[in-house]
Order: C-alpha cells, then sequence, then structure tokens
C-alpha cells in the first residue's frame, strides 16, 4: 500500500511575497495532462521559490513508507533513531494539515482545501485526480 495520497510535478507560475515576510503565494501548474492547479502559502525563508521553477508536490496521510499509520510517540517531530527513515527524509519542505474543504466546479473539476496552521493549500483539478483525499489530517511533502 503506498503512502502517497497525491503525488504531481509543478511548475512555478508566480510567486507573490508583497503581503507578509517570509511567506509568499505560489501558484503552479501540473507538468502532467491531469491539468491540476496548485496555489500555496509557503515559508520563502525554509524553501526559496522562484517563478519557472520545477517542484515535485506529494500529499499523505502518513509518513510512514508502507502507508501504515504509526503510533504517535514513535514518530513525533524529533531526532530520528538511528536506522529510523520516513517520507519526510526523502523530502526538502513538510507541513502538516486538515484539509478541511472541497467545492465542486465545473466539468468533473473539484477543489480540494488545506489548512497549515494558517498557511494554505488549494488543489483543482479533476475529480478522478484529486478523490484520493478526504477530509483528514495530511502531510503536504514538496521537494526539488
Amino acid at each position: 500500500m503506498s503512502a502517497l495520497l497525491f503525488d504531481d510535478l509543478f511548475t512555478v507560475t508566480s510567486v507573490d511575497s508583497k503581503r507578509y515576510d517570509r511567506v509568499s503565494r505560489i501558484t503552479a501548474t501540473s507538468n502532467t495532462a491531469d491539468d491540476v492547479h496548485l496555489t500555496l502559502d509557503i515559508n520563502t525563508e525554509l524553501f526559496p521559490i522562484v517563478n519557472s521553477e520545477t517542484i515535485s508536490v506529494a500529499v499523505s496521510k502518513t509518513l510512514s513508507f508502507d502507508g501504515e499509520e504509526t503510533v504517535a510517540s514513535s514518530t513525533g517531530w524529533r531526532e530520528p533513531r538511528p536506522g529510523e527513515r520516513g517520507l519526510a527524509d526523502d523530502y526538502d519542505y513538510v507541513m502538516y494539515g486538515t484539509v478541511y474543504r472541497f467545492e465542486e466546479g465545473k466539468n468533473d473539476n473539484v477543489s480540494v482545501y488545506v489548512s497549515f496552521g494558517g498557511l494554505l493549500l488549494c488543489l483543482e483539478g479533476g475529480y478522478k485526480k484529486l478523490s484520493t483525499l478526504k477530509q483528514e489530517n495530511v502531510y503536504l511533502l514538496i521537494r526539488r
């Protein structure tokens, strides 16, 4: 069983850093034929990003490679024990948040909204591509 609920490559189309220090709102378009659009508030002090950059974006319910949820005491945000690895080790930027809203659009499109403690994500695309996302807690994982 795969841990990833969503995984795609995106090309950043705009970076708006006018509203807040250290946080930018980026928009990006999927590089695949699925035509998914992403809008994301991101801490650019931790993860600098520029226009036209390609990033890999994944959403997962767990950080375990096999998709199994583990006991929180063994997977908390702490230094990993020797030999312990998870999905976060393969990514440059990780956030934990909650899927809180879905909106139906035209032509079988949907919008999925996720909050990461005030930083927001919106994925817009075909229902078939985004149907694995449910109203639950998820991890957002990004790498170059």
